[in-house]
Formats: structure tokens, C-alpha cells, sequence
């Protein structure tokens, strides 16, 4: 028995630390994704404390990792590592089954898991867990049971403290396309010999004499010309049906336009200069207070003629409300709000770029002061 549980709690303790600090790396990311379940379920109530919950969640999962591989508290972690298990397997089979959610976020931006790739890990994980679960009561902790508790307090300490502070500061290690050193117009082109996306249309059409319906993809309807015979109607079409995922770029729904509808994504990211992008996907919950501090940052990137502008998903007149209540010294141009979420995990945030390359990101809670920008960048 002490084999078998071995064997079960190595994996488990190992996997749902790893899962834990992935995403207690980005709080706001796994926030992101726990307000997509909120709207599926239709409790979108909880959106404001996605934020919150996703904190608490990723330092439970470092906890009960913890637990099990120390043996520490084992009854107490054996019901919570069966719980939050049978939790998330019912979620991935739900979003897997109905196809509502098509990340789970279960590694954050780290792997990317399908849901049915998502629901098989959670249903291995649930295989292992219950030989836990049955044998809790013969497994002993590696501790004394003060040692036990105090190991499982600074863990819980510990995990919330990481989760609070890559909320505030912006995460330790940044796997978004947009991190620093990174050149986004080269992310979003597809590289030489790069397959895209494989689709399918299916065709129903209806013989005239018969009333028989029948169905044939693209490829067959062209290849037949059945459309010349004067015996078949067309009937309906599919709409686009994937058949084969080809490459993604990193960077693929990126498009930037004025109030106008006018694009300018290619003109932005390709400035031969430094500019600087204050990132605010949502005006009505971003910190106001940040703004003269960054008026500041503006005031000084336009002595030496750098441009600045504010990137929302906010509509035209949110926005003009916006700069007449904060006095905002930038322009402001139009971009979807998924893709700004992923620029900066701050709202509002900052970054500093240079022929299409990210030079600087920062959170509104950490912004360099003017003197700082000046000395490291513009007067270079």
C-alpha cells in the first residue's frame, strides 16, 4: 500500500504545484479565463471576483500539492485534492462535451491544452487520486504535526503572497507574445512553408424529380458541376467546417484602427522610434488614479517629439468621457479587448516600443518616473 500511494502521490503532489505556480504567475490571465465560465454558466455576477478567486485557487492547488507529497494534514488534503478534482473533471467534460470553452487555462499560457486533452489529464489525475482518497488514513506524514501545520501555513502564505504580487507587478515570467525583447510584426506573418487552416464547406442540394437531398463538400460540388444540372437545386451551404489546424501565428487578431475604422496596426508597430502605448482594454474599471503620472510619461516622451497613444475597446464615446474626466495628453485608437488583455496584464498599462520591438512593459502600480524613461531610453 505504501508503494501504491507513493506511486499515486509524486505525480499528484508534483502536477498541481506545477499547475498552481503557472498560474498564480498570471492571476489576471487565469481571471480571464474563470469570467469565459461565468458568462457559459450565466453568472457573470462573479466577474469581479474572478481576480480573486483566481489567487485563491492557484495557492489551494500549491497547498494540497504540498500536503500530499509531505503526507502533512492527509485527510484534510485527500477530501480537498478529491473535491477540486471531481470539480474540474465535470468542467472540462462540460466544455469539452458542448464545446463552450476551448482552453480550460488549466497550465495558463504555459501548454495548451484542447478540452478533450484537458478532461483526460483530469481524469487521469482522478485515477490516482482515489487510491489516495481510500488509503488516507494509512498514510503518514513525513512531519510532526506541528511540523505539518507550520509547512502548510507558509505554503499557504507563500502562494498568496506570489499570486498578489504578479498581480500587482505584472507576471515573473511572461509568456504572452508581447513580452519584452519580443519583435510582434514578425509574429504576426506566417513563416515560409507554413500550412494554414484547412476548411470545408458542405453543400446540400435537392434533386428536383425525386426530392432526394444530398450533401457533398467544396471539393465534390466543383469537381461535379452539379450546379449545370438542370435536376439539382441548391438547397443551403455550411458554414466554414475546420478539417485540418494548420499554424497560428502568435500575434493573429491584432488589428488597430481610429474612430474612423481607419487601420493602423502597420503604421504603430512599425514606428521607427520609440513610442510609447498606454494599453487600457477597458475604460470603465481602469485606474483613474494612474493618469497624471502618465501625463507625466507623455509630457515627457513629447519633448523629444516621441509619439504616444492609448489603445481601448472602449467605444468612441466612452472614450471622449474618458479624456474630458482625466485631461488624457495622448491619442486614442481602437483594438479588440482579448488582444489587449494579452499586451499587458494591467489596466492601464504601459509599453515601450521601438521599430515594432517591446522594449519596456510596466504596470500602472510600478510605472518608471519621466527622469527614468529619459535616462534609459530617449536621451540615447
Amino acid at each position: 500500500m505504501r508503494l501504491l500511494t507513493w506511486i499515486c502521490r509524486i505525480p499528484v503532489g508534483v502536477l498541481f504545484i506545477f499547475s498552481g505556480l503557472i498560474k498564480a504567475n498570471d492571476p489576471m490571465g487565469f481571471g480571464y479565463k474563470l469570467q469565459e465560465y461565468f458568462v457559459v454558466f450565466g453568472t457573470e455576477w462573479l466577474s469581479p471576483l474572478a481576480v480573486g478567486l483566481s489567487i485563491f485557487i492557484c495557492a489551494l492547488e500549491i497547498v494540497l500539492g504540498i500536503g500530499v507529497l509531505l503526507g502533512a494534514r492527509i485527510r484534510l488534503v485527500a477530501w480537498g485534492l478529491l473535491l477540486l478534482i471531481l470539480f474540474f473533471t465535470g468542467l472540462t467534460f462540460y466544455s469539452a462535451w458542448f464545446n463552450k470553452v476551448t482552453d480550460c487555462g488549466c497550465f495558463g499560457d504555459a501548454i495548451k491544452l484542447t478540452p478533450w486533452q484537458s478532461f483526460t489529464k483530469d481524469i487521469i489525475l482522478l485515477v490516482l487520486i482515489i487510491p489516495i482518497f481510500i488509503y488516507r488514513n494509512r498514510i503518514r506524514s513525513m512531519l510532526s504535526r506541528r511540523g505539518s501545520d507550520l509547512a502548510l501555513a507558509i505554503t499557504s502564505v507563500l502562494s498568496l503572497g506570489f499570486g498578489l504580487y504578479t498581480w500587482s507587478y505584472l507576471p515573473v515570467v511572461d509568456l504572452l507574445p508581447y513580452k519584452v525583447g519580443n519583435h510582434l510584426p514578425s509574429l504576426m506573418t506566417m513563416p515560409e512553408g507554413a500550412e494554414p487552416d484547412q476548411f470545408k464547406i458542405v453543400y446540400t442540394l435537392k434533386n428536383k424529380s425525386t426530392g432526394e437531398l444530398r450533401k457533398m463538400d467544396d471539393k465534390e460540388y466543383i469537381d461535379s458541376k452539379v450546379w449545370e444540372d438542370p435536376e439539382w437545386e441548391y438547397v443551403s451551404a455550411s458554414d466554414p467546417i475546420l478539417v485540418k489546424k494548420g499554424y497560428t501565428p502568435p500575434i493573429h487578431d491584432l488589428n488597430i484602427s481610429n474612430a474612423d475604422g481607419v487601420g493602423f496596426t502597420d503604421e504603430l508597430l512599425n514606428n521607427p522610434y520609440y513610442n510609447l502605448i498606454i494599453v487600457m482594454y477597458d475604460l470603465g474599471t481602469t485606474r483613474k488614479a494612474a493618469q497624471p503620472r502618465l501625463n507625466a510619461l507623455v509630457k515627457t516622451a513629447q519633448e523629444y517629439n516621441i509619439r504616444s497613444i492609448g489603445l481601448t475597446a472602449a467605444s468612441e464615446q466612452a472614450t471622449q468621457r474618458f479624456i474630458s474626466e482625466t485631461n488624457a495628453l495622448y491619442e486614442f485608437f481602437y483594438c479588440d479587448a482579448t488582444p489587449l488583455k494579452s499586451m499587458v496584464r494591467s489596466n492601464p498599462g504601459l509599453l515601450l516600443m521601438k521599430n515594432g520591438r517591446v522594449i519596456g512593459k510596466w504596470s500602472h502600480r510600478a510605472l518608471p518616473s519621466p527622469e527614468e524613461l529619459e535616462r534609459r531610453y530617449f536621451a540615447k
